[in-house]
């Protein structure tokens, strides 16, 4: 398994309906990136974004039952769903008050601040090989986060 399917299934694997998120067509987005012809590049890219993104978000929600995080989880999906960049942007040109909404009286503790730094390095990644630092350490980063502490330990 890839490092990108790898960081899907760790994001996920708390969600009530998995499969939800972890479609077939979602799971093969990094494959068709590095299968894509010269003029699908740049669709086929922005969806392994798209996917990183929506792990990445989806591990701050679970870390921090986070509803702003789960709202943009839910709007990287529908954009991923989009067969074109500009569906892409016109999805997320509709749920930028999501993304707003997301820094504003967002408290994280140290795990969450390295899952949001993480997420925009996703936003500015503009290559392949950017884009797989960004998965490879989210992915080794997902297996180190703690789901079940308690209130008391973040005092």
């Amino acid at each position: 398994m890839s490092a990108f399917e790898e960081l899907l299934h760790a994001a996920f694997r708390r969600a009530p309906n998995p499969a939800h998120f972890l479609t077939p067509a979602t799971l093969a987005a990094y494959t068709e990136l590095q299968q894509a012809p010269a003029r699908d590049l740049s669709f086929r890219f922005e969806r392994v974004r798209l996917a990183t993104a929506m792990s990445i978000l989806q591990l701050l929600a679970d870390l921090g039952d986070n509803d702003d995080s789960r709202k943009v989880v839910d709007a990287l999906l529908r954009a991923l769903q989009a067969r074109s960049i500009a569906e892409i942007d016109n999805v997320m040109h509709k749920e930028a008050k999501a993304f707003e909404r997301l820094y504003t009286n967002l408290y994280v503790n140290d795990e969450g601040e390295l899952l949001l730094n993480l997420f925009e390095r996703t936003l500015d990644a503009d290559s392949q090989a950017l884009m797989d630092d960004v998965i490879r350490e989210a992915t080794e980063l997902a297996g180190t986060l703690d789901f079940e502490r308690d209130e008391d330990d973040y005092e």
